[in-house]
C-alpha cells in the first residue's frame, strides 16, 4: 500500500507541477524582459490602484478642501520613487547574484545588518501576498456577495492557487500572469488617454459618481501639527506605491543575459509605467471630483443604499460611460492585478530564502530547487505564512495594510547606506577619470536615495507604529532571532563534525542482538542476516510481557536447531522498549570498546491501514536507539503477501528469464 500511496502522490504531484525539469535545462527557465517586467513588476503597479485611493481615504478626515493636496502628495511620492528605481539601478550592476538588499548590507555593513534586511524582506513578502490578496477579495466582494461574505475562504483559495502555478516554474508562471498584467497597463493607460481625449479635445464635461457629495465634518480644518501629520500620514499611505521595486533587484538570477542590463533596463520601465499611471490616476481623480470616504455614512448627499466604488472603478465608470464593456473590463483586470501582485513575493521570497539558506541563516531546504527548478520549499513556505496573516487578520485590508511597507523601507535605507559604503571603498583604489566620475555620480544618486528613503521611514514609524506597524517590527525580531539560533546550530554542528578528528580505531568486538517477539519466518531472517555479518558474539533476545507466550517462546526455541542462544529479558510492567535499552546500555558499559548492533526484524505491507497495526514497537526501539552512542540499528525487512501484490512485477530480460517464470507477459 505504501508503494500506492507513493505512487498516487507523484501522480498527484505530476498533475499540479508538471514533468520535472532536468538541472542542465536552468537556462531555459530564465525571463526575457517582456515576461519579466509582469512576473516583477505586478505587485508595484497593484499597488498603483489602491495607492491613490489611500491618500483620499486618509484626506478626507481634513474635509473636501484637504483634497486640493493630492497631487502634491502624489508627485513627492513619485519623487521617492524615482529615486528609488535610480538607486536600484545602481544595485543591479553593483551586485547581480540576486541577493538584493540583503548582499549589499551583509558585504558593505556587515552580517547583523544583512540579518535585518532579509528579516525584514521576509516579513513584507508576506504581507505583500496577504495584503494584495485579501485586497482582490474586497473588490470582487464588491461586486460578487458571496466573496465578500467569504473573504478569507476566497483569499486562501486565491493563495493556493498561485502556489500551484508558482511550483511549475517561473518561465511557466510569468506566461500565465503577464497577459493580466499587461491587460491591466494597457487598460488603464487607454482610459486616462480617452479622459483627457473626451475632456480636452471633445470639451465633454466628467464627472465622477461621488462628485455631488460631501464630507461630515468637512469644515472642521486640522491646523498646525495636526494637520501636518495629517499629510504625513497620507505620504506614508501613498508609499505603499513603492512596494514590489526592489523585488527586481532580489530576482536579478532570474533574467537572461546579460542579466544586470536587463534587470536594470527592467526596473526603469517598472518606474516610468508606475510614476505615469499613479499621476495619472490621482490628477484625473482631482478632475472628476471623487469623493472617497473610509465609512461611507460620512458621504453626505449619497442616495439611500449607495455602495461605494473604488477609487478606479469610479473613473472608469465617468471615463467610459456609455461604454460598460469598458468599465467591466477596468474592473475585471484590476481585480486580476491585484491577485497575480502576490507573484511578486511568490518570485522575490524563495530567491531570498535560497540564499540566506546558503548562508545558514534558514534551513537547508529553502536552498533546494524543485522539480521545475523552482525553490519550492520556499514558495510553499511563503504560502503557508500568508494564509496564515490571512486567516489571523480575516482578510480585512483595513487591518493588514498598518502593518505594511515598514519592512521594505527598512531595507531601502539599509541598502542605500551600504552602496554608499561601496562606492566609498572602490573609489579609495580607482584612479580612471571616467571611472571615477561614473562612482560618483552613482554615490550621489545613492545617497539621495537614502536620504528620502531615511524622511520615509520615519514618518511611516510615527503615523503608523500605534496603527499596527508594531506587529511587523516584532514579527521582524523574532524572525531575526530565529536566524540568528539557525546560523548558531548549524556553526555548532560543523565544529563538532569537522573539529574533531577521526581516530580511525577499529572496534575491538561487534556485539549482535537479534530482537525475537515470536519464532518465526521474519526472526529466522533476522537470524541468518545477523550469522552472515559474522559477529563475535550473537544473541537472540526476547522480553517478557507475558508468562506463557515467554515460556512457549524458549520451548520452541529449545527444540529448534538455532544455534544462537536465546535471552529472557523481565519486563515487570510490561513494557518493550525501555527493557532493551537498559540492556544495551549494559552491554555497551561492560565493554566500552564494543560495537552493539541490533537486529530488528519488521514486516512491510502493502495497505496503509496494515502499517497501523505491526511495526509501531520496532519504531519506537529505533527512536530510542539512535541515540545510545556506539550503537547501530539494523531493519531486516520482511515482505508480506500484501506487499507483493502492490509491487509491479520487473521485467527481466536475461538468458534464462523465460525458464525461471521472469518473461515479460504483457
Amino acid at each position: 500500500m505504501l508503494c500506492r500511496v507513493s505512487k498516487l502522490t507523484t501522480a498527484v504531484k505530476r498533475m499540479v507541477v508538471g514533468r520535472p525539469f532536468r538541472s542542465d535545462s536552468l537556462g531555459h527557465t530564465l525571463l526575457p524582459k517582456r515576461i519579466a517586467l509582469p512576473v516583477f513588476a505586478s505587485d508595484a503597479l497593484s499597488s498603483v490602484a489602491y495607492a491613490p485611493e489611500e491618500i483620499f481615504l486618509v484626506l478626507s478626515t481634513a474635509g473636501l478642501s484637504a483634497y486640493v493636496y493630492t497631487p502634491w502628495i502624489g508627485l513627492a511620492v513619485a519623487a521617492v520613487m524615482a529615486v528609488v528605481v535610480a538607486s536600484y539601478r545602481q544595485n543591479v550592476h553593483a551586485y547581480p547574484s540576486g541577493g538584493g538588499d540583503y548582499e549589499v548590507a551583509t558585504v558593505n555593513l556587515g552580517p547583523m545588518a544583512g540579518l535585518t534586511v532579509g528579516s525584514a524582506l521576509l516579513v513584507d513578502y508576506v504581507l505583500t501576498v496577504a495584503v494584495s490578496i485579501s485586497s482582490a477579495a474586497s473588490n470582487i466582494g464588491s461586486a460578487v456577495p458571496f466573496v465578500a461574505t467569504h473573504k478569507v475562504l476566497f483569499a486562501v483559495a486565491a493563495i493556493v492557487l498561485l502556489t500551484a502555478v508558482n511550483l511549475r516554474g517561473v518561465r511557466e508562471s510569468g506566461t500565465a500572469f503577464s497577459i493580466p498584467t499587461y491587460g491591466f497597463m494597457i487598460g488603464v493607460f487607454l482610459m486616462l488617454a480617452w479622459g483627457v481625449v473626451r475632456i480636452f479635445v471633445f470639451g465633454d464635461e466628467l464627472h465622477a459618481e461621488s462628485s455631488g457629495f460631501s464630507l461630515n465634518g468637512n469644515e472642521s480644518h486640522l491646523q498646525g501639527i495636526a494637520f501636518a501629520f495629517l499629510i504625513a500620514r497620507a505620504f506614508s499611505s501613498g508609499c505603499a506605491a513603492l512596494t514590489g521595486v526592489e523585488a527586481i533587484s532580489n530576482g536579478v538570477p532570474a533574467f537572461r543575459k546579460p542579466k544586470s542590463r536587463n534587470a536594470a533596463t527592467t526596473l526603469l520601465m517598472l518606474g516610468a509605467i508606475a510614476v505615469t499611471l499613479l499621476m495619472g490616476i490621482i490628477l484625473m481623480a482631482r478632475k472628476l471630483g471623487v469623493v472617497f470616504a473610509a465609512d461611507k455614512a460620512d458621504l453626505v448627499g449619497a442616495p439611500p443604499g449607495y455602495e461605494q466604488k473604488t477609487l478606479i472603478a469610479q473613473l472608469a465608470d465617468s471615463i467610459f460611460s456609455g461604454f460598460p464593456a469598458g468599465f467591466f473590463y477596468i474592473t475585471i483586470v484590476t481585480a486580476l492585478i491585484l491577485v497575480l501582485a502576490a507573484n511578486t513575493a511568490f518570485n522575490g521570497f524563495p530567491v531570498l530564502g535560497s540564499i540566506l539558506a546558503q548562508d545558514r541563516f534558514l534551513p537547508r531546504q529553502l536552498h533546494t530547487r524543485g522539480d521545475r527548478l523552482a525553490f519550492s520549499n520556499g514558495i510553499l513556505f511563503l504560502s503557508g505564512a500568508a494564509i496564515a496573516f490571512v486567516v489571523l487578520f480575516g482578510a480585512e485590508v483595513t487591518r493588514l495594510i498598518q502593518l505594511y511597507i515598514v519592512g521594505v523601507f527598512v531595507s531601502f535605507v539599509l541598502s542605500q547606506t551600504g552602496m554608499l559604503r561601496h562606492w566609498t571603498r572602490l573609489l579609495r583604489t580607482e584612479t580612471d577619470p571616467a571611472v571615477r566620475r561614473r562612482m560618483l555620480r552613482s554615490r550621489v544618486i545613492n545617497a539621495i536615495g537614502l536620504t528620502m528613503t531615511g524622511a520615509v521611514l520615519i514618518i511611516v514609524l510615527l503615523t503608523k507604529f500605534l496603527a499596527g506597524a508594531w506587529i511587523a517590527i516584532v514579527t521582524m525580531a523574532a524572525i531575526f532571532g530565529l536566524m540568528r539560533l539557525i546560523r548558531r546550530h548549524y556553526d555548532t554542528v560543523g565544529r563538532e563534525l569537522e573539529e574533531q578528528e577521526f581516530t580511525g580505531v577499529l572496534p575491538s568486538r561487534t556485539h549482535s542482538i537479534v530482537l525475537v517477539s515470536k519464532l518465526h519466518l521474519p526472526t529466522r531472517r533476522a537470524l541468518a542476516y545477523a550469522r552472515a555479518t559474522r559477529p563475535d558474539t550473537l544473541e537472540a533476545v526476547t522480553v517478557n510481557v507475558d508468562e506463557p507466550d515467554t515460556r512457549a517462546l524458549v520451548r520452541e526455541w529449545a527444540d529448534s536447531d538455532i544455534p544462537v542462544p536465546l535471552k529472557v529479558i523481565e519486563s515487570p510492567y510490561r513494557e518493550i522498549t525501555k527493557p532493551v535499552v537498559d540492556y544495551v546500555k549494559r552491554v555497551r558499559k561492560d565493554s566500552p570498546r564494543d560495537v552493539v548492533t541490533v537486529f530488528i526484524p519488521e514486516y512491510v505491507v502493502g495497505h496503509w491501514w496494515e502499517q497501523l497495526l505491526h511495526n509501531q514497537s520496532a519504531l519506537r526501539l529505533k527512536g530510542r536507539l539512535l541515540f545510545e552512542p556506539g550503537v547501530m540499528v539494523t531493519s531486516v525487512p520482511w515482505q508480506l503477501s500484501s506487499s507483493a501484490k502492490a509491487r509491479r512485477p520487473e521485467v527481466v530480460n536475461a538468458p534464462g528469464a523465460v525458464r525461471r517464470g521472469y518473461e515479460d507477459r504483457s
